[in-house]
């Protein structure tokens, strides 16, 4: 539960919730979008976000779809991780996102949330990150397709804007895929690092979550990849040297030993492609 006093707002449409925003953030109310709740009730704990207004979106209807529209998928922001895994559109992102906390913890934790949350870890990310997917974003202007990577690599940069959906390609999501996470102990809990991978035109792409303090995708880094003259550890070497900021030292695991579960995680990914070609 949140322990203080906080505006509540349930509107229909995103024109309603985005004029909220506006007129909120005027007036000086700190106003957040919110959906599954699970991060705001858990970070309120600690002091880390301390709304003073809570925008509800999960009656807005552009956020709840979840079809197949000619040939691109479509996800709504306000989907929990539950419902999005049940559509199997996306075999990915449903390996990457059932590793997510629990069963229960998924069944309110939306995707919109997941991705863009304030904890570090927004494992959703990756899957679209690695297929060239687009973001619909609403502002108060207009309602605007934008390439995923733009938006959500490394930090996410929305401000006042709403994300809706997410597109992705159906040939994208048919592509050969791994998602891996690795913990210190636990079968459920914060990551040390998630890596999701794709295999397209015989080249791997990866992307990471929990090496920084951020989700991210590089192409630097699926050079080193995809260098057959490196060693396992020759390549996690690499990597550490290229990720766009430090590698993340916290409660959960060390920077040195994220580095070593690094190359194991490596020699897994690469494991698991050995013979499979697009």
């Amino acid at each position: 539960m949140i322990a203080y006093d906080a505006e509540y707002y349930r509107p229909t449409t995103f024109e309603e919730a985005i004029e909220l925003f506006h007129t909120l953030n005027k007036d000086g109310k700190k106003p957040m979008y919110f959906s599954g709740g699970t991060e705001i009730i858990t970070l309120d704990r600690t002091n880390r976000i301390i709304p003073g207004a809570i925008i509800d979106i999960k009656s807005i209807r552009e956020c709840h779809v979840a079809d197949i529209d000619k040939d691109e998928i479509r996800l709504g922001a306000a989907l929990s991780l539950t419902k999005v895994n049940k559509t199997g559109f996306f075999p990915l992102l449903n390996q990457t996102i059932s590793q997510i906390a629990d069963h229960t913890a998924r069944n309110k934790i939306t995707l919109g949330g997941n991705i863009c949350g304030n904890i570090p870890y927004r494992e959703a990310v990756l899957p679209f990150l690695l297929t060239n997917s687009k973001a619909v974003i609403a502002s108060k202007s207009e309602v605007k397709e934008h390439p995923f990577e733009s938006l959500f690599n490394n930090d996410h940069r929305l401000n006042t804007e709403l994300l809706l959906q997410v597109k992705v390609s159906r040939s994208e999501v048919e592509l050969p895929f791994v998602s891996i996470k690795k913990r210190r102990q636990w079968g459920v809990g914060y990551p040390l690092i998630t890596a999701a991978a794709v295999m397209k035109n015989n080249r791997l792409k990866i992307a990471f979550s929990g090496l920084c303090n951020f989700p991210f995708h590089d192409a630097k880094i699926d050079k080193i990849m995809n260098d057959g003259s490196l060693s396992k550890e020759g390549k996690a070497k690499e990597i550490v040297n290229s990720t766009p900021a430090p590698v993340l030292d916290d409660v959960h695991g060390s920077a040195e030993y994220r580095e070593f579960v690094l190359g194991n995680l490596l020699e897994e990914i690469e494991g698991a492609f050995k013979g499979a070609s697009l």
